[in-house]
């Protein structure tokens, strides 16, 4: 269980396994874990070379919950770390690594709900078109941001979804049925439509754009269907990049992150009366509680519809 040279302990090590293999997390998240574990063994170690996990106590876990709120992470984040401690302990205690498991008891404050950050409509088509026009980035990449950030905001879809590791390839298009097939959180697969606009963009990507990008590779092209200046994958790192660019030329002032185009494509579609259950399907979520966040219409908004519903309004 040696904590050396930053390692992790063996224990850690075989959960995080355990986290791939059996429970069929995904790479990001696993690699999160990874990262909140990794902070928790340094705590409890306090410069030691190694833990025993079954002599970690109440006293331990709540330094560590205290020592999170004094660090100044947010609710969110340390109720997210917490939860990566009480996951590995439930870990030990069914491997009979530990007989009691501490981490049940550990106080955890109830992270505020927050509603997402969403872009209006206009807002929106402002950023596609500034893929366009913005003549100091070159006509190549100029093509491919516009059909990278519209499939994204047609189809609702994660960062990691659109790039990386678990993000579209050339084989997830399927042009003749208007469709893209997606993998998910946890690897799982679903198939988004496309409407004819955004087939015809990609097409024209695939077909014009990214063999002009693949020439560009020292090595073998990768089979990802958005690549960057140089024919190798864009990362997420890029795809933050090129759509802070875009946000920034449409002279949108407001933060956006590539999650802002999702939250944007789920709201849009409910107020354009959408069922709740058709847009968790579309963007993938296991649980329709999830999806509910996107319902914060406006009063104007509940009001007109409640005018056409009600049969004494």
């Amino acid at each position: 269980m040696a904590l050396a040279n930053g390692a992790l302990s063996e224990s850690v090590e075989a959960f995080l396994r355990h986290l791939r293999a059996e429970r069929g997390l995904s790479v990001n998240t696993v690699a999160a874990y990874r990262v909140d574990l990794g902070q928790f063994s340094s705590a409890v170690a306090e410069g030691s070379r190694s833990i025993r996990w079954e002599s970690v106590g109440d006293p331990d876990l709540e330094r560590y919950s205290l020592g999170l709120r004094e660090s100044g992470y947010s609710d969110a984040s340390a109720a997210r770390k917490i939860a990566a401690v009480r996951s590995f302990f439930r870990f030990l205690a069914e491997e009979e690594v530990i007989t009691t498991n501490p981490a049940e008891a550990i106080k955890v404050r109830r992270p505020r709900r927050t509603l997402p950050d969403v872009l209006s409509e206009r807002d929106v088509v402002a950023v596609l078109k500034a893929a366009d026009e913005n003549d100091a980035v070159p006509p190549l990449e100029r093509r491919r941001d516009r059909a990278m950030l519209e499939i994204t905001y047609a189809a609702g879809l994660r960062v990691s979804e659109v790039v990386g590791p678990t993000g579209l390839r050339l084989t997830s298009i399927r042009s003749e049925d208007g469709e893209a097939r997606v993998f998910g959180k946890g690897s799982k697969e679903r198939i988004v439509p496309l409407y004819p606009g955004i087939v015809r963009l990609v097409d024209s990507y695939i077909r014009e754009v990214r063999p002009e990008l693949a020439k560009r590779a020292r090595k073998r092209v990768p089979d990802a269907l958005f690549l960057n200046a140089r024919g190798g994958a864009l990362t997420r790192q890029g795809y933050w990049l090129v759509l802070k660019r875009c946000a920034a030329w449409a002279g949108i002032r407001s933060a956006v992150s590539p999650h802002t185009l999702r939250h944007s494509f789920a709201t849009h579609l409910l107020r354009g009366g959408a069922s709740l259950r058709h847009v968790q399907e579309l963007l993938g979520h296991a649980s329709i509680a999830t999806t509910q966040i996107y319902t914060h219409l406006s009063s104007e908004q509940l009001v007109n519809a409640f005018e056409r519903a009600h049969p004494r309004a």
